[in-house]
């Protein structure tokens, strides 16, 4: 009875019991005005009878007939002319109250009834009505002790019916919720309860039944939430492995690339003008190299670090990143840098420098693909208030509808064959910790251009003060 089919079979109970409780009210009071008419009939009946004997009196024993067989206590036949006693009783000194039944509204009618119900059994009653279509009308008086006992039985009666049938509706209502409602809902909640026991097994997930109402879409929906949450787990679990052994593998390669960092500072002392030409942008990048093998671990414990944000030149870094890019002059790709000497932007250097490098690479990927006649990689920028804005142009085949539709998601946002989708998802996840924004913009030429968006941080007002 704690369940809900419990609790739904004494809903539906005391819904029928109300139901027959707002039926009884006014049935009762219908009940009472039919009782009392036909006492009104039945003494018009005699009383039209007897006053058609104007000149005799109907004998005492027959008037003790009459009263009886009408339980009153006295019949006056009333015209508008006079007035005649049909028969007589030992008449009480008083009436404690009296009924016009030609004349009765549905309030008043209910409220008597319950009057009687409640206070009445020892009282004298004094009822009129007319009879039938004359000007006569006919005037009882009697105790309601005999209409109370009837009222009572007929309230008896309708209670045992209101049981029956609530029961009865109840029963049938309960079987047929139970079985298109309750059952398929237990069988739902006890799926999820075995699935969440053991999500991987593939056995656990819910097989949907037939039909088309609103419970097979649900368990549907729920099919279909557990096989995307399997999937999903499945996913994690590739990747937590994946990451475990990237960071073994980082780990010792970090160790290798501090070797070659020691060997490089010594190129460094060589007197050779190639070599000192080539030996800082070697150190800058194996310098780079070591700083992605610790950024890697931090990646797999899922976080970024703090960028480390000052105001840094924009345009040495991308020409940093198109020395890094090496591309080949036979590759007939352009790279074109669009930047004011004099624009500067509120970042972490290493961590932009990773967002247009991973951007401009993926292009220069792109470009390579295609057989197109024009190659070129367009970086411009500029500053409007507090927030510079990057464009990373390239005139490449474009982004392919799956590739945008998962645009920075890891593992599935790749627009080449055998890609990661790494290196947008890390992108976008640099961008958002300096509070900006990146998107992929339509255009109408061939190619696909991004759009970085980076506000300045803002300045506290004692920092302005004392600057100022």
């Amino acid at each position: 009875m704690s369940g809900l089919s419990g609790k739904l079979l004494l809903l539906t109970v005391v819904g029928v019991i109300i139901a027959e409780i707002l039926i009884f009210v006014p049935s009762v009071a219908s009940m009472r005005l039919r009782w009392l008419n036909d006492r009104l009939n039945t003494a018009a009946a005699a009383a039209v009878v007897v006053d058609g004997l104007r000149d005799h009196e109907l004998p005492r024993p027959l008037q003790d007939e009459t009263l009886v067989a009408t339980g009153t206590k006295a019949i006056v036949l009333r015209r508008s002319d006079a007035s005649r006693m049909i028969a007589i009783s030992d008449m009480p000194p008083e009436v404690d109250a009296q009924y016009d039944l030609s004349d009765v509204g549905p309030v008043a009618a209910i409220r008597d009834a319950f009057d009687t119900l409640f206070f009445g059994g020892q009282r004298v009653i004094r009822v009129y009505g007319p009879v039938g279509e004359s000007d006569a009308v006919i005037e009882l008086v009697l105790k309601d002790k005999a209409l109370r006992f009837a009222m009572l039985a007929y309230a008896r009666n309708v209670l045992v019916l209101t049981i029956i049938i609530s029961m009865i509706t109840a029963g049938l209502i309960f079987l047929a919720i139970n079985r298109m409602l309750i059952r398929p809902i237990r069988r739902m909640t006890a799926n999820m309860r075995e699935f969440a026991g053991d999500p991987g097994d593939p056995s656990r997930v819910l097989v949907p039944s037939e039909g088309r109402d609103e419970l097979v879409v649900a368990e549907i929906h729920l099919s279909q939430m557990q096989q995307a949450l399997q999937r999903t787990l499945k996913e994690q679990k590739n990747l937590a492995d994946l990451g475990l052994a990237v960071s073994k593998i980082n780990h010792d390669m970090r160790n290798i690339l501090s070797s070659a960092q020691l060997m490089s500072d010594r190129l460094a002392d060589v007197d050779d003008p190639v070599v000192k030409r080539f030996a800082p942008k070697l150190l800058r990048t194996i310098d780079r190299a070591v700083a992605y093998t610790t950024d890697v671990l931090s990646y797999g414990r899922m976080r970024e670090p703090e960028p480390r944000r000052r105001f840094v030149p924009l345009l040495p870094l991308v020409k940093d990143v198109a020395e890094m890019l090496a591309i080949d002059p036979r590759s007939g790709i352009e790279f074109v840098v669009e930047i004011d000497a004099l624009l500067e932007v509120d970042a972490d250097s290493e961590q932009l420098f990773r967002v247009i490098h991973n951007i401009c690479r993926n292009a220069v990927q792109a470009l390579l693909q295609d057989r197109g006649s024009e190659r070129r990689i367009v970086v411009s920028g500029d500053r409007t208030g507090s927030v510079v804005s990057i464009a990373i142009d390239d005139t490449g085949p474009g982004m392919p509808a799956k590739a945008r539709e998962n645009l920075f998601a890891a593992f599935r946002g790749s627009a080449r064959s055998g890609g990661t989708g790494l290196g947008l998802a890390i992108a976008r996840e640099l961008v958002l910790a300096h509070g900006g924004a990146i998107t992929l913009v339509d255009k109408q030429t061939p190619g696909t251009l991004f759009h970085i968006e980076l506000p300045d941080r803002p300045v506290p007002l004692d920092a302005f003060r004392h600057r100022a």
